[in-house]
């Protein structure tokens, strides 16, 4: 049997001491036992607190209170908080074991046993009192299965007409998140059991209020900036960017939700004492708080530990000692996280169970209706998941879910497993190292990011240690001076030389090509980007404007890819007897990209396009600096019949980074001589070693594939008529669809996923809501 500890503090004050009363019973009956005693005069412990606090608020720890309070010092004062935190807890237990107190330590020993598990509820007006970390009591951590929680010594037994419902209702407010992320708080409540969750987020101050009086809520929970102001510790909280509430501006609607049984309230935000003072005041059953500002990382971790307790079956009270124990794994970074979780407890309230609070299905699972009704449903059914399939494939033809399907692509190649870097490349990186190591030895760069000093000794160490192919992937739009660069430039009958193609279009001039290299031996350099501006096509060949400054008909990577595979009795042509040419390469076919393919509508796809199967590695090929190269002895297997890419990876001088589905913003970008090597690496990797090209399926397979999962979606809303039943096989049904998609893209076929997940969703809300209807009328 559980039991019930309750502390009352008497009037007194830290400098005066307080007169406490210990009652101990079975939970939910009267004391058995009462004893009073006192607790003597110690006003040196709010001193050694307020030392800890002032410590523990210096940390900067990305707090969740006003955004406009939120500290960014990176100072460390890690050391004294933990430090100060051993000087409280030695001094808050040396004043409990005070012989005035005794009795009340010797009764508690004497009733209760360790195995109990036990409810202990501290009334007091004193917020000093009320603030102090109780739970590092010596007395409490003999009991693991204790927990305490505050109590205001006025309270009142609230009447509840709460309504029955097979989920647990729960109104989650997201409110001002500026600075934190409050993500990961909003995906854990989604995923509790049997729970129905509301979000609303940034709401305004009527949103609110139209919520708490419109339904019935069990839990209330909030996640945001909250802080506790004034003398008298008013707590408020942030809505949005703009909006801010205290506690007393929600008291009717509150109020409300209270007695249409709204059991517990969840404040995981900053400082929120001064929220659950004003909440204790009317009279809600249960509140949890942050005793102090806590940082980001400890609120998450806290809610994920207590929802995961709680929601399997543990008491409200075990569930938060067992997720505020578990956040001790945090105080490496996070001092004292151990300290911040309270519950603020309404004693005229027995908590209830994540089970109470949910109610057996009043109806089965699968709907036993009529025949014929039955029948009526499945043609309602089919035909809502045709139409939605067409308005999704339309939807798709007209672009709509273009920037969608990218990102989904581009979270898939993130995702694929590692293959390793390409052993037949080598990377000469020229980055800001080697620039600076250039000029402080005099070398005259020229307007490029390599002298003709270094570019030739480059060449020359290379070139002895045969590799198949060199690409320099740096223009040189002039005359070489030295005499012996200029014959080296010409001579090396593997080294291919890059120029960029003209577009009159975009008003780009282009850039020649090195004066010293033949026609034969050069490539465009020229990317084939997306609108937002990430390269996930591939362009082999172009035909050059006729004004173009670059003669060059083929790719760099096109080039030299087919150096490296000519000298295996490869060599390109093209497909015959088809309208669109497509490049051959022994028996590997690379189909040109169409104007509408996939998920691309509409494109620009002039030249040879293909899409870019980056290869899934961290590192694309081994690489070198120039410095490197230049300076050390060089393993020759290292070079010999390699392709050597040379190319500027500096980020000072001459940027040339792009954006890839593995990274938009500008520190993750890729070099361009990265990208490069990617291109070079899939042509050989897919003529010499089966790696696949990546394909699209024909649109009237799509438009099956897509019908399918709307099929999916119309079937498990006939079958399912209980919410989080279908929310359950909504969720299955897409993790099964997305992993189906990314197996397939690692396959080499990029099939619809945001269109298929789109109609699945989509289906089931639009037989959700004909099953609602269709109830409705046979009931009325």
């Amino acid at each position: 049997m559980a039991k019930l500890v309750v502390l009352k503090f008497g009037d007194g004050s830290f400098e005066q001491g307080f007169t406490v009363t210990l009652q101990i019973g079975e939970e939910s009956d009267r004391p058995s036992t009462e004893i009073t005693g006192k607790l003597p005069l110690c006003p040196e412990i709010l001193l050694y607190y307020s030392r800890w606090q002032s410590s523990y608020l210096q940390l900067g720890n990305g707090y969740r209170l006003d955004a406009d309070k939120i500290q960014v010092t990176n100072v460390s004062v890690t050391q004294d908080c933990h430090e100060l935190a051993l000087i409280v807890r030695a001094r808050f237990n040396t004043w409990l074991q005070s012989q005035e107190f005794r009795p009340l330590r010797e009764k508690w020993l004497e009733k209760l046993q360790p195995t109990d598990e036990i409810r202990v509820i501290l009334q007091s007006e004193n917020s000093h009192l009320q603030r102090l970390p109780w739970h590092i009591w010596d007395l409490l951590e003999r009991y693991p299965k204790a927990e305490i929680a505050l109590s205001s010594p006025s309270y009142e037994l609230i009447h509840k007409r709460r309504t029955s419902s097979p989920t647990v209702n729960i109104l989650a407010i997201v409110g001002n998140s500026q600075g934190i992320d409050t993500q990961a708080d909003q995906a854990m409540l989604q995923n509790c059991p049997n729970a129905d969750v509301s979000f609303l987020v940034e709401p305004q101050r009527k949103e609110l209020t139209d919520y708490l009086w419109g339904k019935s809520w069990d839990i209330l929970f909030f996640a945001g900036h909250s802080s506790s102001q004034g003398d008298d510790g008013i707590g408020r909280i942030y809505l949005n960017q703009t909006d801010s509430l205290s506690i007393g501006e929600l008291k009717y609607a509150l109020k409300q939700a209270i007695e249409r049984g709204l059991q517990l309230a969840i404040f995981n935000s900053c400082d929120g004492l001064g929220l659950a003072k004003e909440l204790a005041d009317l009279n809600i059953p249960q509140i949890i708080v942050m005793r102090e500002p806590v940082p980001d990382q400890v609120a998450q971790e806290f809610l994920k530990y207590f929802l995961l307790s709680f929601a399997n079956g543990e008491s409200l009270y075990q569930a938060v000692r067992h997720a505020r124990e578990r956040l001790q794994g945090l105080e490496d970074r996070f001092p004292c996280a151990t300290w911040l979780p309270v519950i603020c407890q309404n004693p005229a309230q027995k908590p209830l169970t994540w089970e109470e609070l949910t109610e057996p299905p009043t109806q089965p699972i699968f709907n036993d209706v009529p025949s014929a009704s039955k029948k009526r449903g499945f043609k309602r059914t089919v035909f809502s998941s045709l139409l939605v399939t067409a308005a999704v494939y339309g939807l798709r033809f007209l672009g709509a879910l273009q920037t969608g399907e990218l990102q989904a692509f581009d979270q898939m190649m993130r995702s694929r497993p590692d293959e390793g870097p390409d052993p037949r490349i080598l990377i000469v990186t020229i980055d800001d190292e080697d620039l600076a190591y250039q000029r402080r030895n005099n070398e005259y760069l020229k307007g490029t990011s390599i002298s003709e000093k270094s570019l030739n000794l480059l060449l020359a160490k290379i070139s002895q240690y045969q590799p198949k192919a060199i690409g320099l992937d740096i223009y040189r739009d002039f005359h070489a001076e030295q005499p012996e660069l200029v014959s080296r430039l010409r001579q090396t009958e593997n080294l291919i030389g890059i120029c960029k193609g003209s577009d009159t279009s975009e008003n780009i001039k282009g850039i020649e090509s090195p004066p010293e290299i033949p026609q034969e031996r050069l490539g465009f350099s020229d990317f084939v980007h997306d609108d937002d501006g990430v390269v996930r096509r591939h362009l082999l060949f172009m035909s050059q404007e006729t004004a173009s400054l670059c003669s060059a008909s083929y790719a760099f990577s096109s080039q030299l890819a087919f150096r490296y595979l000519s000298s295996l009795g490869i060599q390109p042509k093209f497909t015959s007897g088809e309208v669109t040419k497509n490049l051959k390469l022994g028996d590997t076919v690379l189909h040109r990209l169409s104007s509408r393919m996939g998920a691309y509508q509409n494109i620009d796809a002039n030249g040879g396009q293909i899409l870019l199967n980056y290869r899934a590695s961290k590192k694309i090929a081994e690489q070198v600096t120039l410095t490197q190269l230049l300076s050390s002895p060089i393993n020759p297997n290292a070079i010999k019949d390699r392709i050597i890419l040379i190319g500027v990876v500096a980020r000072g001088d001459f940027p040339d980074y792009w954006a890839t589905p593995y990274g938009h913003l500008l520190d993750e970008q890729m070099p361009g001589v990265m990208v490069q090597a990617h291109m070079v690496s899939q042509i050989i990797s897919a003529v010499l070693d089966g790696r696949s090209l990546l394909r699209v399926w024909l649109p009237g397979l799509e438009i099956i594939w897509i019908g399918v999962w709307a099929g999916l979606g119309g079937f498990l809303a006939w079958q399912w008529r209980l919410l989080p039943h279908l929310a359950l096989a909504v969720g299955i049904s897409s993790s099964v669809l997305y992993l189906l998609c990314l197996s397939l893209l690692i396959w080499g076929f990029w099939v619809p996923f945001v269109p298929s997940a789109l109609s699945l969703v989509s289906t089931v809300t639009v037989v959700t809501i004909q099953n609602s209807k269709f109830l409705k009328e046979e009931g009325g």
